[in-house]
């Protein structure tokens, strides 16, 4: 079985995480996606104060409609921060028959040289990096840490660097959306419609339980 991994806060999750999610689904013929939320998230704080079971509950309405989509609490349960290596290792351990293709926005794949353990990730599963507005990252050879670009051969023709483990980098440049949870959390905060940029479920679920409603 071919799967996708799409991680993040999801706070909240938004119609540009379902179109990269598609587009990846479509592209590389995956079985499925699994979203995963991040419970600790290391890069950023959690704004909002927005529970780990409440972001789960989102994505799962977000989802709901799409067999392909599946979500994955995993991190909840796991304590310390949401390392995406930890969670890589202990999705090839319960699905061992997978071939795993970890989904990243170019804004986070420029950024991968801060990760915890970046290097083990290339040496685990594929990665496809999904643009996004404002993080070009075409050349995905430069935008490697230089650490490890000997690591790689880079066929430009494919927008693809193959990892000297066998796993490939694949470049997803996709229908960019800019859209993003700052802004969307900034707009229910202030009473505003989010209508069109997270699933009509989502915008309900949102507003019935006011979950923006007190957000700093």
């Amino acid at each position: 079985m071919k799967t996708g991994i799409l991680g993040g806060t999801f706070n909240p999750v938004h119609v540009a995480h379902l179109r990269i999610a598609e587009e990846v689904r479509d592209t590389f013929a995956l079985d499925r996606v699994l979203f995963i939320p991040a419970a600790s998230p290391p890069h950023k704080a959690m704004e909002g104060e927005v529970p780990f079971e409440t972001r789960c509950a989102m994505v799962r309405l977000a989802t709901a409609d799409n067999h392909a989509f599946a979500v994955s609490d995993m991190e909840g349960g796991r304590p310390g921060k949401s390392y995406s290596i930890d969670t890589i290792r202990a999705l090839k351990e319960e699905y061992p028959g997978d071939e795993f293709f970890f989904i990243i926005g170019s804004d986070s794949f420029l950024d991968i040289g801060s990760w915890y353990d970046y290097e083990a990730i290339f040496a685990s599963c594929n990665l496809v990096v999904a643009a996004r507005p404002g993080a070009e990252a075409a050349d995905l050879l430069t935008a490697l840490p230089v650490a490890i670009t000997a690591q790689f051969c880079y066929y430009p023709a494919e927008k693809r660097l193959a990892h000297r483990s066998g796993y490939s980098v694949y470049w997803l440049a996709g229908v960019p959306l800019d859209i993003s949870s700052r802004s969307i959390r900034g707009l229910a905060r202030l009473g505003r419609s989010i209508r069109y940029l997270v699933p009509e479920a989502v915008e309900r679920y949102i507003n019935e339980q006011r979950i923006y409603a007190h957000d700093g």
